[in-house]
């Protein structure tokens, strides 16, 4: 992607990658020669009465040559300090420039293209927003002084404007224009390669075998995450491995992979409450030695929050089922569709790979059929799985989509 919309250096999404519009429809593109000019500013979305219909169509240039235009960085000192001319994407804009509703929008534009680098946090859609205004003034601009690179700019604007939109989908976990239901997703695309990347920690580094250790070292790994060290409860325990609990943290500790504060025991750590949490430590992932994985906080918060929320699913628990079950509730959800279909679309065909689940929740790839069993029958996944030809091929129920993994 290409970036140049603010005149400050900071980098916007363009999408020139994704080829490039010759013409765009009124309202949400360019305006063409000929074309009425359609700006946010102008009441209705239209252009000012006042405004001669000559300049609204942009039929004639006068006055745009009564005076040199400057080019992009060109401009004297003295003009440049007393803000003189306008500037938007590293173009300045004549001050007499005409009609006058086009030099006012491109004026503006500018303004709002920097306001918008100043916020604390992006908004997609306004983005958006921006890019098809700047698409707009950008054609009539064109059109108004014959440059051909000003058409060329308004071309990027309307591929940044889809490529922003295609983006803010992709993030909400949503089908781009409207096609499908609108489902609010717990991760983005983002944060759920995060999420597969850590099972992957999980199937390959966990110091058991065992499906309760699995799925304990997945729980306190998404805890200590970025730090090493994580806050745990004895009700979080007690919850993830049930009569298991005191056994299974014993055992890590005895691994070393797992060390209690000074003076804990692992059943010391069952009896902490939400008030005084017990915190342990996990050396692997301490920062001071390099880590399988690295993210922010607001996305470990969010990972350890979607696997508690799958771990933790009321169905599950009224099923009674198992951590073996569990864990493969987690990598069915991580590494599914938007639509929930398992698996992605590759060379293999749609599915996953039954030697790999079977890997990650401590089974045999010939006992993942029965606990998938389990997973339909408490309504995960939506109908009977298959697992001929050496994968595991199914889709999530409509009420666990939200918590798709965004393949």
């Amino acid at each position: 992607m290409d970036a140049g919309t603010g005149d400050r250096g900071d980098v916007f999404v363009d999408g020139t990658g994704r080829g490039r519009t010759g013409r765009v429809r009124a309202g949400r593109g360019p305006v063409t020669r000929g074309g009425a000019a359609l700006f946010s500013d102008a009441p209705g979305n239209g252009v000012p009465s006042s405004v001669p219909a000559s300049a609204r169509h942009g039929a004639t240039g006068a006055g745009t040559a009564s005076a040199p235009r400057p080019r992009s960085g060109e401009v004297p000192a003295r003009a440049r300090k007393a803000g003189r001319w306008a500037k938007v994407a590293q173009r300045i804009v004549p001050d007499d420039l005409q009609p006058e509703v086009l030099r006012m929008e491109l004026t503006e534009l500018g303004d709002a293209f920097r306001a918008y680098q100043r916020r604390p946090e992006p908004d997609l859609v306004v983005l958006a927003d921006l890019h098809d205004r700047k698409a707009r003034a950008f054609a009539l601009w064109a059109d108004v002084t014959g440059d051909a690179s000003l058409r060329e700019e308004a071309d990027r604007a309307v591929a940044a404007a889809r490529t922003t939109r295609e983006m803010d989908a992709n993030r909400r976990g949503l089908l781009v224009d409207g096609e499908g239901p609108a489902i609010e997703r717990l991760l983005t695309r983002g944060q759920g390669v995060c999420a597969r990347d850590v099972l992957e920690h999980v199937r390959t580094d966990s110091p058991l075998p065992g499906a309760e250790a699995r799925l304990a070292v997945l729980m306190l790994t998404l805890r200590a995450a970025r730090a090493g060290t994580g806050n745990v409860t004895g009700q979080d325990l007690s919850g993830w491995l049930a009569s298991d609990a005191e056994r299974v943290l014993q055992e890590l500790v005895d691994a070393g992979w797992l060390v209690l504060p000074k003076d804990v025991t692992a059943d010391d750590a069952l009896m902490s409450r939400s008030e005084e949490p017990t915190r342990v430590t996990v050396p692997t992932l301490v920062p001071t030695q390099p880590r399988p994985f690295c993210f922010g906080k607001v996305t470990r918060a969010r990972l350890s929050g979607w696997a508690q929320k799958v771990v933790g699913d009321r169905k599950l628990r009224k099923k009674k089922a198992g951590p073996a079950t569990r864990l493969l509730a987690v990598y069915t959800a991580a590494h599914s569709r938007p639509d929930g279909r398992l698996g992605g679309a590759g060379e293999d065909g749609d599915g996953l790979a039954l030697d790999m689940v079977a890997s990650f929740c401590g089974l045999r790839p010939e006992d993942v059929a029965e606990h998938a069993g389990l997973l339909v029958a408490a309504g995960w996944l939506a109908e009977e799985a298959d697992t001929t030809g050496e994968r595991l091929r199914g889709r999530l129920a409509e009420r666990v989509l939200p918590l798709s993994g965004l393949l």
